[in-house]
């Protein structure tokens, strides 16, 4: 079935298509592609939204047939990625790679802060009604993001003898940092989670940009220069990275 979701287009088509597979329902949404020669679906394992892009041509009844004939493939996919971990009473998140439970506690003064429980666990206690408890938690973590990634690249760009503009901290699903021709420096927050190496990397990375903006011999030898730790960082990324888009997620 098709949902009642319509784009302002001269032909109103639905932004979205529901695939039934067994006893689960996928929300799938459309998008049309001057450039697509043919229909596909992907998943973005970070929000796990199901896209399907169709050519400039093709059908909406087409599309449907298509997505309801994979719905196998997107069940599939959907089961393999990591489970999502929201925010809440009871959920373990890392912080600096330090695993951390999270601790609602009601009738306490302020908003979130850490402390080490009579287990010798590590704790990210939270105050106030359960309903601030998930923002109240990304906002802790944005604001520890901020701090450290501030302070990483500060000393990275003292180490390579430049000048860092803004840094600002955003959920990016695609990349963990950019860098403008300005010097304002973007970063996910989600590396706050991460163990300090990795985040130190992505700081030395992206101010490196500052000097070349690519990818070349000599970019890479100027993060190593200052990154020892640059290979192990990496491979850390390509191994855990994507598990960090499940935390805050509702199941």
């Amino acid at each position: 079935m098709l949902r009642a979701l319509f784009q302002n287009r001269g032909t109103a088509e639905p932004a979205a298509i529901d695939v039934v597979f067994q006893d689960d329902v996928f929300a799938v949404r459309v998008r049309r592609h001057r450039q697509a020669r043919r229909y596909t679906l992907r998943i973005h394992a970070a929000t796990r939204e199901v896209v399907l892009t169709m050519p400039p041509r093709g059908s909406v009844k087409q599309a449907s047939e298509f997505a309801h004939k994979h719905g196998a493939w997107i069940a599939a996919r959907l089961a393999r990625l990591p489970q999502a971990a929201p925010f809440a009473h009871g959920t373990i998140v890392p912080l600096r790679g330090v695993d951390h439970r999270i601790e609602h506690r009601r009738g306490a003064r302020g908003t979130a802060w850490t402390e080490c429980g009579d287990d010798g666990a590590a704790m990210l206690c939270v105050a106030g009604g359960e309903a601030h408890v998930a923002r109240r938690v990304r906002d802790f973590l944005k604001r520890e993001a901020k701090r450290d990634l501030e302070a990483a690249s500060r000393a990275a760009a003292q180490a390579l003898g430049v000048t860092v503009g803004r840094v600002s901290v955003r959920d990016q699903t695609s990349r963990w940092g950019s860098c403008s021709s300005t010097g304002v420096l973007s970063y996910s927050w989600r590396l706050i989670m991460a163990p300090p190496f990795v985040l130190e990397y992505l700081a030395a990375h992206e101010v490196a940009h500052l000097i070349e903006m690519n990818h070349s011999r000599r970019f890479w030898r100027l993060v190593e220069r200052i990154c020892p730790d640059l290979k192990r960082a990496k491979a850390w990324l390509d191994a855990h990275g994507a598990e960090l888009h499940r935390y805050g997620l509702q199941e």
